[in-house]
């Protein structure tokens, strides 16, 4: 399951390589991760809400269909 992989790589500030953690082209600060044939997420990181907890925000989360930019 993704959060059992993903919450303590966040806490590690290293990732495994099957999520394949990367940064989003063109969006400083914004990464995007993949953990099935189409499961895809963009996330970024927020202030602490907690000292010492890195916090995350999602931002999409679905297939790959997350890329393709909205309507106008």
């Amino acid at each position: 399951m993704v959060t059992t992989e993903f919450a303590p790589d966040v806490e590690k500030g290293r990732f495994r390589p099957g999520l394949r953690v990367k940064g989003v082209q063109g969006a400083p600060g914004v990464y995007e991760m993949t953990w099935a044939p189409d499961g895809r997420a963009t996330w970024e990181y927020g202030n602490e809400r907690y000292p010492g907890k890195p916090h995350v925000i999602w931002r999409r989360v679905g297939t790959h269909a997350i890329f393709n930019p909205g309507p106008p």
